[in-house]
């Protein structure tokens, strides 16, 4: 079976909001990557809604056919809007106001865990899924595998910025492979734990085959790179072209 694609539309809506305008419709984005393919929609409504708004996820819940995963925080004030909104999976995510973007996943050991577990709760006691993104750690896989949630994403910022070091090839290509080494164990603890194993972050046309091929990783998670290619070659196109690197591999 070929590994999953989710397109992360966040970056369609941070255009928008750079004019205040109603354009470009992340919704309408949305539509055009499922027709191109696409086998879920992803978005992070987050505290600040810098980006996505509510109308937005309130829009896509009705209109997305495929798998549509809410990224947000563990806090009382997201989980009462996913309860209202319902989607199909839930993707707990740290946040922090002054990030660029996610910087890294959830320390389920940390001063965090009473929050993440009280959402879970909560959740899915109201019959969704909740996903937790968390680094390629096996202390972090084995607390998400006893909060007993079903799924896990992977954060693969470390793989994808080691591709990207300046430094010699043989080094960079050192850097990439014990990263690569570590997302690899991580899918295979968490596939022994019965987890869902998802993986994302910083992935792209040139970087993503070697993830793509982890034995265990059924979906990806990818959003910045996509939409990028988009404005030079059409969204179509960009979702296209990803998916048949996919496809080449699994």
């Amino acid at each position: 079976m070929s590994i999953l694609l989710h397109v992360n539309i966040d970056h369609v809506a941070t255009v928008r909001m750079a004019r205040g305008t109603s354009y470009p419709d992340p919704v309408w984005a949305a539509s055009l990557c499922e027709l191109a393919g696409a086998d879920g929609i992803t978005v992070h409504l987050r505290e600040d809604r810098r980006h996505i708004q509510d109308r937005d996820v309130e829009l896509l819940r009705k209109t997305v056919r495929g798998t549509l995963n809410l990224e947000m925080a563990a806090t009382p004030a997201m989980v009462e809007k996913a309860l209202s909104i319902l989607p199909d999976v839930v993707t707990l995510v740290p946040e922090r106001r002054q990030e660029r973007t996610t910087e890294g996943g959830l320390d389920l050991t940390g001063e965090t865990l009473p929050a993440v577990r009280s959402a879970i709760e909560k959740l899915s006691s109201a019959g969704i899924p909740v996903s937790l993104f968390i680094a390629p750690d096996p202390v972090q896989l084995r607390a998400a595998a006893q909060l007993k949630v079903p799924r896990i994403e992977l954060h693969t910022g470390s793989y994808c910025e080691a591709t990207l070091q300046h430094c010699t090839k043989v080094e960079r290509d050192r850097i990439s492979a014990a990263e690569l080494e570590r997302l690899a164990q991580a899918a295979e603890e968490g596939v022994s734990l019965g987890l869902h194993v998802a993986a994302g972050h910083g992935l792209d046309y040139n970087n993503v085959t070697p993830v793509a091929a982890i034995p265990g990783v059924e979906e990806l998670n990818i959003g910045h790179a996509l939409i990028a290619r988009a404005v030079l070659v059409g969204l179509d196109r960009a979702v296209r072209d990803m998916l048949a690197i996919l496809h080449a591999v699994t």
